[in-house]
């Protein structure tokens, strides 16, 4: 066909001039989920406290939001992190910096689904997490109790925080999470997924990154989002309006492009 006959140089020329005409946003990047403390859409934010600073360039998160998720007893859920006795702080930081990614990223559109939830309309599921990010985590986190394996549902809110539920044992991490993946993936009911994929692969969402690199987690979003397009079960449940950003020719340029990188 014509793409044959033309160069590979040609063919990207032509479509890069063609991009350029018909610039389409696209409804899986560069957006913030609908729950309970994320802004409309992200933006920059300035003044992003502490371990949310990172996301200052394009956040979905507010100052407020990122000052609130470094306190033990914090107003955004009422969860009390030390409910089997203080939490070290070296495990605690793993769980601020989660909290920040789930509040501050928009670079989750990829793993957003929608919820029947009395305080939000959708959460993320499955979202590939670095193995480093897991690994430290739980490495961090093993020799500190807790009496549950699922930190989402199950507790004893009668006081108005979270306090362990009657007949439940605080045990150690190690035990109640016997390897990283089980932590990673059951705290948070499936939030995350565990991966062998390395920071900087571009495979892998981090938890973790350096602000002067440049986010990471932009072009995983972009990757997980083009894999996401090209399933069955996307095209299917495309409608008449998406179907104008699926067949949208950036994501054409973008499979060429990495083939011309193989």
């Amino acid at each position: 066909g014509l793409a044959v006959r033309m160069g590979a140089g040609q063919v990207l020329l032509v479509l890069l001039a063609t991009c350029t005409m018909t610039p389409a946003k696209d409804p899986l990047l560069n957006i913030c989920m609908d729950a309970k403390h994320h802004k409309v859409k992200p933006g920059p934010e300035g003044m992003l406290y502490d371990q949310c600073a990172p996301w200052k360039d394009n956040a979905c998160c507010t100052a407020n939001t990122s000052s609130e998720a470094h306190k033990d007893q914090s107003n955004l859920y009422n969860f009390n992190w030390n409910h089997c006795g203080v939490m070290p702080p070296k495990c605690k930081r793993h769980f601020v910096q989660d909290t920040c990614l789930y509040e501050c990223s928009p670079n989750l559109g990829p793993w957003i689904n929608q919820v029947d939830s009395s305080w939000r309309r959708e959460r993320i599921l499955h979202v590939p997490l670095c193995k480093e990010d897991c690994e430290e985590w739980w490495e961090d986190c093993k020799d500190y109790v807790t009496c549950k394996e699922n930190w989402h549902k199950g507790w004893n809110w009668a006081t108005g925080t979270n306090r362990c539920p009657w007949g439940s044992m605080c045990r150690p991490f190690s035990h109640v999470f016997p390897r990283p993946k089980d932590l990673c993936e059951k705290i948070w009911s499936n939030s995350y997924k565990y991966t062998t994929e390395h920071r900087g692969s571009g495979r892998c969402i981090q938890m973790w990154f350096d602000p002067a690199q440049g986010n990471p987690n932009v072009v995983v979003a972009k990757y997980y989002a083009w894999k996401k397009r090209s399933s069955p079960a996307w095209v299917e449940n495309t409608t008449p309006e998406t179907d104008k950003a699926v067949h949208s020719l950036p994501w054409t340029l973008l499979v060429l492009l990495s083939l011309a990188l193989v």
